[in-house]
């Protein structure tokens, strides 16, 4: 059978139908009867416009004073992009713009930008397009709690880096270049246009989750040092930047450079 709650309360459903293939009744006490699930099977629901067309007045009006306060944070515009930016590998618009602000946004803590930034592709949830940003085009592209992590690493261990960057196919990068093979294998990686020297300690701004040895990006759990600022989210560092730029009266802009190509 399948379990309706809707006279008990109103439920929003996000795409998950559970179907209960059978039950039987148990007894504890005399007079109570229990059921007890004993198979459960699962099936998908796209959750698409379609649910829009005939929405559930009760649910609807329930849900219209959150809807309305939402409404009022995400739909200021507070920049505008130049151009539409996507998040793809080996590099792109969008990866190598939000890279290079996370390098920069070192600057309050070292003094000086990062040596170089990795973001990973998994992150950045929807594209940029063209013409004004709202707050809610920059929750949909950042929409995690991820922060600033400010990682010290040995050459030796940021070379692997590289080749964990090199394994995924690329992530985003600033002020670094790489060269790797289509089965990701790395040829070359240079910091600032310099060879990695191994015994040097670079400092690598990344986010929190990265900063684990998660996304694959095992090398950063080898880090000597680390300082994770707190409250310093990527999607607040961001919003800043897209803020500063509109500002100085400027779209923000993005390009490809090379970071990271694909040895033939």
């Amino acid at each position: 059978m399948i379990l309706r709650y809707r006279e008990m309360f109103p439920v929003v459903v996000l795409g998950l139908l559970l179907t209960l293939g059978g039950c039987r009744t148990t007894r504890s006490m005399p007079g109570e009867v229990q059921a007890q699930a004993i198979q459960v099977t699962g099936s998908r629901v796209e959750m698409n416009a379609d649910w829009d067309r005939d929405p559930d007045p009760v649910t609807a009006a329930i849900l219209a004073p959150y809807k309305a306060v939402v409404d009022s944070i995400m739909t200021p515009v507070v920049g505008r992009s130049a151009m539409d930016m996507s998040a793809g590998r080996p590099e792109s618009l969008l990866s190598n713009l939000v890279a290079d602000v996370f390098r920069q946004s070192a600057v309050p803590y070292l003094g000086r930008p990062a040596d170089l930034a990795v973001v990973n592709m998994g992150g950045l949830r929807n594209s940029l397009s063209a013409g004004d940003i709202t707050y809610g085009t920059i929750y949909e592209i950042l929409p995690f709690e991820n922060s600033l992590c400010l990682l010290i690493l040995k050459g030796s261990t940021l070379k692997q880096l590289m080749e964990n960057i090199a394994v995924a196919g690329g992530e985003g990068i600033s002020n670094a270049r790489l060269v790797i093979t289509r089965d990701g294998k790395l040829v070359s990686a240079t910091v600032g246009g310099e060879e990695i020297q191994d015994e040097r300690r670079y400092v690598v701004a990344t986010l929190d989750y990265l900063a684990e040895g998660n996304d694959k990006l095992s090398a950063f759990r080898q880090s000597e040092e680390r300082l994770c600022p707190e409250g310093a989210t990527i999607r607040d560092i961001f919003l800043e930047y897209v803020r500063d730029q509109a500002g100085k009266g400027l779209e923000v802009t993005s390009r490809i450079d090379g970071r990271i190509t694909i040895h033939e």
